[in-house]
């Protein structure tokens, strides 16, 4: 298999509908592509959600670190790029690449992923799934320009607001949606933060799942000038999110 065939490509358009009042794709929507695109890719070589769930696996998503130095605007056609890095035992890397309708990168992403049995949530060992097949899409010549997920850690703990997860929160696995807590944590900065200024890089680390009904509390420290930690407590006990925010 040659390295283009290991990477996918899919086009989009920011519809006016998915930008906020910048005229820019807001975060989340850019989320929801990029985690689309990682389903398409992996389903158009055997590994979709759909094929695994006949098998009663699927695949979660444990990081995710977003850097921008553009965002789509209303109207504007843009692509996604999305290739396999590397296949761990228990996890993968994802990486992809924004382009603008000039094909030029104007953003990029990484992001770590796990396969878990959906009977037990215990996850499957990707070496061993359909024979470790799934090596034969690592793509080793294409390069992704940005630092891996880092850890975060917040020293103090400033509580910004409680959120009962509802019915709109909850996703196909049935626990709250990946891309809904990128949305919730955003609505902790105030209009005037996006007015002036614009998210460089955004960064998610997924610890625990959280399900309909549950208290999730937001707890966000200022680290650094433009930068934010930030922690999501489920029912007052367990942390299930954190994340970075980083502005300029």
């Amino acid at each position: 298999m040659t390295e283009n065939n290991k990477v996918g490509t899919y086009s989009f358009v920011a519809e006016p509908f998915h930008v906020d009042f910048t005229e820019r794709l807001t975060m989340g929507v850019l989320g929801n592509h990029l985690l689309n695109c990682a389903g398409f890719h992996a389903e158009e070589r055997g590994f979709g959600i759909a094929t695994l769930n006949e098998n009663h696996y699927t695949w979660v998503l444990s990081r995710l670190a977003i850097e921008l130095y553009d965002m789509p605007r209303a109207y504007e056609k843009f692509s996604i790029e999305t290739w396999v890095e590397n296949v761990y035992r228990l996890f993968t890397d994802r990486n992809f690449a924004i382009l603008n309708a000039d094909g030029k990168a104007i953003g990029y992403a990484r992001s770590v992923w796990a396969m878990i049995s959906m009977e037990d949530r215990k996850p499957a060992d990707l070496l061993t799934l359909h024979g470790g097949t799934i090596t034969n899409y690592i793509c080793t010549e294409k390069e992704c320009p940005i630092e891996k997920p880092s850890r975060i850690k917040l020293t103090e703990r400033k509580a910004e607001g409680d959120y009962v997860a509802k019915y709109s929160d909850i996703d196909i696995n049935g626990h709250v949606n990946s891309i809904k807590y990128i949305e919730h944590i955003l609505d902790l900065f105030p209009m005037d933060t996006f007015r002036e200024q614009r998210i460089r890089r955004f960064e998610m680390a997924y610890v625990a799942e959280s399900y309909y009904g549950d208290k999730l509390t937001f707890c966000r420290q200022q680290v650094r000038e433009n930068e934010y930690n930030i922690e999501v407590i489920k029912n007052d006990t367990e942390v299930v999110v954190r994340s970075k925010v980083e502005f300029e």
